[in-house]
Order: structure tokens, then sequence, then C-alpha cells
């Protein structure tokens, strides 16, 4: 083993929720025997008036997207939009037409309306940092039939449990509306996002929510699988700040990369900023001071598998981002942080020691298609703070379709005691390498004793 390095310069100079747009693929046809029709319902039965009135006052400001194959008629993703302007903009997410953004000379988009009316359309801007897309019909005279939904104002602040309705064409089976409350902002995401008690489907994405007088206060993106009535909305207030900026923009002409490269630049910048001034939690583990970030963007998780069989105790700690940015091929953006302490008073030091070795080597890197991002390049010292002997990784993988961003890893392992010990790492994705070795130094920073030791 070499001796440990005082600092870091040997060691920095060396040097991932179910989006809601319908996938469609061949299905085989299946029957089952006929069945008498259900009796028609009793005249009485409840109808929700504010949800029939707001669907009846929006249905002809609804489209639903298609992304088709150039030539052929065949679509080979669907999702939801809807009229801003008289001028033919229309709103509708990233994720929605991502295929065409990306790879323009295979795909083309199509709206279809409500009454199915079909027209071209074209992309003129994107933000991916918030998952929309502002289109155009590319034929200026076909927009003369459409009106535009307005949103409504920012200064109308949304008061929790205000009924919603989200509208939108579920699984291209035809244009619906969803009734839903308002429950605030989703806690600790990193960009707004609206909480929306109401049950989204996929094909549903891109289209609008709306309150009671038919004003857009949100946009559908996003559901969670593993809980009911749980869905998420881009607040409406971005969607017309891009309808702003993008209004008289030219068309994209070709594959959307630079674009979605200079955005998250600024990302990477704003969430590293963000990471490093939100400093790390106090008292993460008796002996050590072992990184871990506080409850602001983040949720952390632990938990604890003592030993069954007089073994080796461990304890683990993981935190992590919800935001995820939609690339098309690839989601990114995100910053994890994981701990995990190890107890082997019980195995003896020389099997306490194979494991703990054996633990270290087990990490792995996400595997990215080899056409997504170069191999990594990895580099290994041993430092010491402040008498804590460390041994530290820090690999780097670049983006070969976002010039200029990297994901950084840092592993760490104490090697202080020879019974006991913690692991730690950490991993930043689509970050500048400036920000990458400000971020790899920023976590091995904080390993240090506890100061009452």
């Amino acid at each position: 083993m070499r001796s440990p390095r005082t600092g870091f310069p040997g060691l920095i100079q060396a040097l991932a929720l179910v989006l809601c747009s319908a996938v469609l693929a061949p299905a085989t046809a299946q029957t089952a025997p006929a069945k008498a029709a259900p009796p028609d319902p009793p005249a009485s039965a409840p109808v929700s008036l504010s949800a029939r009135k707001v669907y009846e006052q929006a249905r002809s400001q609804l489209v639903q997207i298609r992304t088709v194959l150039k030539g052929q008629a065949s679509q080979t993703s669907v999702g939801s939009g809807f009229m801003v302007s008289a001028q033919g903009h229309m709103i509708t997410n990233f994720h929605v037409v991502a295929e065409a953004a990306l790879q323009p000379e295979r795909h083309d988009l199509v709206s279809v309306t409500a009454d199915g009316r079909e027209a071209p359309v074209r992309i003129l801007m994107l933000d991916v940092l918030h998952d929309l897309a502002l289109l155009k019909l590319s034929d200026p005279k076909a927009a003369a039939t459409f009106d535009a939904l307005p949103f409504r104002p920012e200064a109308q602040k949304l008061a929790q449990g205000e009924r919603m309705y989200s509208l939108g064409n579920p699984l291209d089976v035809g244009f619906a509306v969803i009734e839903g409350n308002y429950n605030g902002l989703v806690e600790r995401s990193f960009y707004p996002q609206i909480f929306f008690a109401g049950s989204l489907s996929g094909g549903m994405s891109g289209g609008p929510a709306l309150d009671q007088e038919g004003r857009v206060i949100g946009v559908n993106v996003a559901r969670r699988v593993d809980g009911e009535q749980v869905s998420f909305l881009v607040p409406g207030a971005f969607a017309s700040a891009l309808l702003a900026r993008g209004r008289d923009a030219a068309p994209l002409a070709l594959p959307a990369w630079p674009v979605l490269t200079e955005q998250m630049m600024g990302h990477q910048q704003l969430l590293t900023d963000r990471f490093i001034a939100q400093g790390w939690k106090l008292a993460t583990h008796p002996r050590y001071q072992v990184p871990v970030p506080p409850d602001r963007f983040m949720r952390c998780w632990g938990s604890s598998e003592p030993s069954r069989t007089g073994g080796l105790d461990f304890e683990r700690s993981d935190c992590v981002m919800d935001t995820r940015i939609f690339m098309g091929e690839f989601t990114t953006g995100a910053i994890s942080v994981r701990h995990e302490s190890y107890d082997g008073r019980k195995l003896g030091t020389l099997r306490f020691s194979a494991r703990y070795a054996q633990s270290f080597r087990n990490e792995h890197f996400d595997r990215r298609r080899p056409d997504q991002q170069t191999r990594p390049q990895c580099h290994e010292d041993f430092i010491d703070r402040d008498g804590l002997p460390l041994r530290a990784v820090v690999c780097l993988r670049a983006y070969k379709k976002l010039p200029k961003l990297y994901d950084v890893s840092v592993l760490v392992a104490t090697l202080d005691e020879p019974k006991s010990g913690v692991q730690g790492r950490f991993d930043a994705q689509a970050v500048s390498y400036p920000n990458a070795m400000k971020l790899a130094q920023h976590y091995l920073e904080a390993y240090a004793w506890v100061r009452s030791r």
C-alpha cells in the first residue's frame, strides 16, 4: 500500500418516474366472448357539471401529437398538446416530441384535433429542464379555425384542494377529462412541479390542466406507478414563458443536441452551486464525519442489516434526487450520495478485510450504451484527512452527444480500523469538468474524524 498523501491535488489533478406519453408497438389481437350490453344508466346518474363545462369549452383547443416515420403512415409515439395562440402555436412535453427533435431526418410530427383534423407541425423551441416544447402548425392558414387556451395569471395563486381538470388523449383511445385536486408543489423537487391528485395515463403527456374557469394552470408530465392518484404537472408559468420566448422563433431544422447541451450547461451550474452551498448534515456516524446532504432537493433513506449468522453488520444511507432531465435516449442531470458502515468485529481481521475489500471492488458504473458515453477513466490514490487515511477513486465518463459534459463518480473507503469502516460513493451526472473536480473535492473534504475525538 502506498503511504497516504496530505490533501487532494494528486487525486483531483490526475484526472438514475414514468413519463405519461404512449409508445406504440404492434399488439396481437385478442378476442373474448360477446356479452350483452349493460343497461343504460338512470337519468339521475351523477355528472360533474364543472368537468363537462370545462371539457366542452376546451375541446376545440386540444390536440393529439403524433410522431410518425417519414414517408410512412406509421406512428411511433403519441402524446397530447393544446393551442396557445391564434397563430397556431401549441404546447406539449419535450418527451412527446423527442424523437422528432433529435432525429428530424427520420420523424415528422402531426397534430390531430378532437374532431379528427390532421395537420403537420414544426418544433420552434424546447425547454428540456421543465420537459416542455413549443410547436406551431406548418401551414399558418390552418390556424384560423382554432382558439387559444388562456393561462391563469401567476398572481392568482392556487389554493390547497382547489379543483383541477386534466385533459388529454389517454392510451390513444380518445380525448378525456380527469378531475383532481391541487395539492401544492412537490416537496424536494429541484424544479417546481405541481402535485396533482388525479390519475394521468400514458398519452396524456403535454395536455393542459385547467382551473374551473378553463385557464391553464399546468401541463401534464408524469405519474407515479407505485401509488394511486399521484401525478405531476409542470406549472403553467413555464409554458407561458416558453411561448413568450419562442413565439417568433424559426423552426428547428437540425437535431436538437446543441440546444440540449446549452440548457444542460445551465442546469449543471445551478445544481453544483446549490449542492455545495447547502453543506452537509451533522452527526452522521459515531466515529467519522461522513458526507450526507440535507433533505432539501434530495431524499435520504436508511437501512440496517444486522448479521444473522454472527458475521458482518451493515448499515446504509442512500440520498437521491427525484429530478431527472429527459434527454430522449436517457435521463441525466442528477446527484446521488451513498455510504455504508461495516462492523466486522465478529469476523476477525482477515475475514473482515477480505469482505471489506470485495465490497469496494464490487462498485460499478451506469451501463449506458457505448454510443452515448465513453468508457470511464479512473484514478486511484490514498489521501490523508488530518490523520484519517482514505482510499479514493475518481472516475469520469464523457457524453458523446453533450460536449463538455461528464459523469463523475467518487469512491471512498476509510482505512484506519482493522475490523470496521465506512465506504462512500458520490455520483454527479452531466457536469462540466471544472464542476466535476469541484464536486469531487467538496465530497472528499467532508470526511473527517468526529470533533470530540
